[in-house]
């Protein structure tokens, strides 16, 4: 859900831009000063492989005949645009540069902007002599290799409007004096570097500020209540950061704020009432911090919110009535928090909304049959709540869900019916006292693409029509007493390019019989990246097929009845990073090929009956790992008796 502006798309928007044009002069020649300013610079390039500097030649005039290179009308460069998007014939090129930011640039003293954005190798620090730049008012250096600190002599560039610093490795922290300086800034991108400290509480100042992007640093402290004076301020961007203290109430002051993002900080407290006053604001996420108390019943009135994302806190109480006002919603995300009592039956006056994740807190109640009328809503979560649902409401059948998830939320018996008329591509039943068959039924899902009955009391073997489900990717049936053959699942039909198996577990149930070597062969099965049966009644040997799971990365097959051979084959599957075979019956020695795979991370063949010296192997795997096997011998186990 990432909507903050960022990296690339800076540049990709200046390009957008209109240009600030300047008329190449026909009666002044490129100052001397200028030129040799520019060509300290190219000196100062190691690496130009699109040649975006060939064309600064000394014997030529930089007005007329340089590329990038803006010249007014008595022979002073304004204007170096020079940016590895590239744009050309209505095509994007995207190239770079190694090299160092030059000294010599400082002596431009007519220029307005400077675009060396998104060359990607420009490295070192940010020469102080910019700070020489008295007439600049864009400043593009984002994208870069840059080091260092933001220099302190930037205060003196007092007409600049737009600075974007980010995405380098620029250290050390944001300079008082700087941002105070800097009062004619309407946006400041600093995002993406390893700048510490505060904010500084100088920022008040800059009261053109529309953007104010700065996530993904290590700024610390607590948001300055200054930062209410920024009327004009649009987006604001603290992501990904340390940020403390509270929410000040001074942010009720940003009635033009469009965006909101204090994602992953370490920001606590309420949240203040006044934020009733971003009558702009239409993004919010204070998610992954550590906000406590109830939501104030003013944050109902936000006239213009889309997205409420508020998860991974420690809000409580109850969810205000109030909430409902916000008409204009289409995702509210409230997971794991400490919310209690029932869900206001005026959410139903919620018309747009499309996501509505409740789940992980403490609600219970009934759940009020007026939410039937969200008729655009396609993504339900209200998992890991109290609410004793018993069996799932059938005005359930009402709503147009893609995704419902009600894992451990008290449901009990058999699966609806209704189900099987729905075009629900999640579905999540996990952790619930369900009983009885797996239906034929299931076969008419055909939207599904997750399936999740795990812990659950299912039994009967997987009907045939389970074939049908040609679009299913992630199935999860652990901890019910399932049986039969697993060939109906690995078989099952695709619906290219989807319904390719990423993930199956079938662990803790009574699936019994060979593992048949064909249907690991199966279309379904090629893409597959996780493999988990451990805890059932199989038999036989691993098939050598498992040689074309290309994409496995993790095997489990603990406690089952496998016997013959591990299959030197199974070192072909080249991304595995988990292989755990122990509790079996198997027998032989470790292949040397599937101990020495170059990703593994976990290996464990205990309690097995295999033989012979362990192969020398990379990966550190303990003696846990081995025990059990009378016959092995060898690191990390006692060494081997030479006859």
């Amino acid at each position: 859900m990432e909507i903050s502006f960022h990296n690339n798309m800076f540049s990709l928007l200046l390009l957008l831009l209109p240009s600030l044009s300047f008329s190449p002069s026909a009666w002044a020649a490129c100052n001397a000063v200028d030129k040799e300013a520019l060509l300290g610079f190219k000196r100062t390039i190691t690496a130009d492989p699109s040649r975006l500097l060939q064309s600064w030649i000394s014997s030529t005039d930089c007005c007329t005949s340089w590329k990038g290179v803006a010249c007014n009308s008595v022979g002073r460069v304004v204007n170096v645009t020079r940016s590895g998007l590239v744009s050309d014939d209505d095509d994007l090129l995207d190239t770079f540069m190694n090299g160092t930011l030059s000294p010599s640039l400082g002596n431009l003293s007519y220029l307005q902007l400077l675009d060396l954005s998104n060359l990607k190798n420009l490295n070192g620090p940010i020469p102080p002599e910019f700070g020489k730049l008295r007439r600049l008012t864009h400043l593009f250096l984002n994208s870069n290799q840059l080091t260092g600190s933001i220099p302190a002599t930037f205060k003196h560039l007092s007409r600049l409007e737009r600075l974007f610093l980010n995405n380098n490795h620029i250290s050390g922290i944001i300079p008082f004096s700087v941002i105070g300086s800097l009062t004619a800034l309407t946006e400041l991108g600093l995002s993406e570097n390893q700048l510490r400290g505060s904010i500084p509480a100088t920022i008040g100042k800059l009261v053109l500020l529309t953007k104010l992007d700065l996530h993904a640093n290590n700024l610390s402290g607590s948001l300055p209540t200054t930062i209410g004076k920024l009327k004009s301020l649009k987006y604001l961007d603290l992501s990904q950061n340390t940020i403390k203290g509270s929410i000040p109430k001074s942010i009720g002051g940003l009635s033009a704020l469009v965006l909101l993002d204090l994602n992953q900080n370490q920001i606590t407290g309420s949240i203040p009432s006044s934020i009733s006053g971003l009558i702009s604001l239409q993004f919010c996420r204070i998610s992954e911090n550590k906000l406590t108390g109830s939501l104030p019943p003013s944050i109902g009135h936000l006239p213009s919110i889309q997205r409420l994302i508020l998860e991974n806190n420690k809000l409580t109480g109850k969810l205000p009535a109030t909430m409902g006002h916000l008409v204009t919603l289409t995702e509210l995300f409230l997971s794991n928090n400490r919310i209690t009592s029932k869900i206001p039956s005026s959410f139903s006056n919620l018309q747009n909304l499309q996501t509505l994740d409740l789940s992980r807190n403490h609600l219970s109640g009934e759940l009020p049959t007026e939410l039937a009328k969200l008729q655009n809503l396609q993504t339900l979560d209200l998992s890991f709540n109290p609410l004793g649902l018993v069996s799932i409401p059938k005005w359930f059948a009402k709503l147009k869900l893609f995704r419902l998830m009600l894992a451990k939320t008290g449901i009990r018996g058999s699966l609806p019916r209704w189900l099987s008329s729905t075009s629900i591509s999640t579905l999540d039943l996990s952790d619930n006292a369900l009983t009885g068959n797996l239906p034929p039924w299931i076969g008419n899902m055909t939207s599904l693409s997750l399936l999740n009955l795990s812990n659950n009391g299912l039994h009967s073997s997987i009907p045939a029509e389970f074939k049908n489900l040609r679009r299913l990717m992630d199935l999860d049936l652990h901890s019910n007493k399932f049986s039969g053959n697993l060939d109906t699942i690995f078989s099952k039909g695709t619906d290219d390019p989807i319904g390719h198996y990423n993930s199956i577990d079938l662990s803790d149930n009574m699936f019994a019989g060979p593992i048949n070597d064909s249907v690991l062969q199966s279309s379904a099965m090629d893409s597959i990246t996780s493999l988990v049966l451990s805890y059932n009644l199989l038999k036989g040997s691993i098939p050598k097929s498992i040689r074309k799971l290309s994409e496995l990365r993790i095997l489990k097959v603990v406690s089952n009845g496998l016997s013959g051979k591990i299959p030197v084959e199974l070192g072909d599957a080249m991304g595995l990073t988990t292989i755990l075979l122990s509790r079996n019956n198997l027998m032989g020695s470790i292949p040397g090929k599937v101990i020495n795979l170059n990703e593994l991370k976990e290996f464990d063949v205990s309690h097995n009956q295999l033989r012979g010296e362990i192969p020398p192997h990379k990966a550190i795997i303990p003696v846990s790992s081995f025990i059990g096997n009378p016959g092995l011998c060898g690191a990390p186990l006692p060494p081997c008796e030479r006859s």
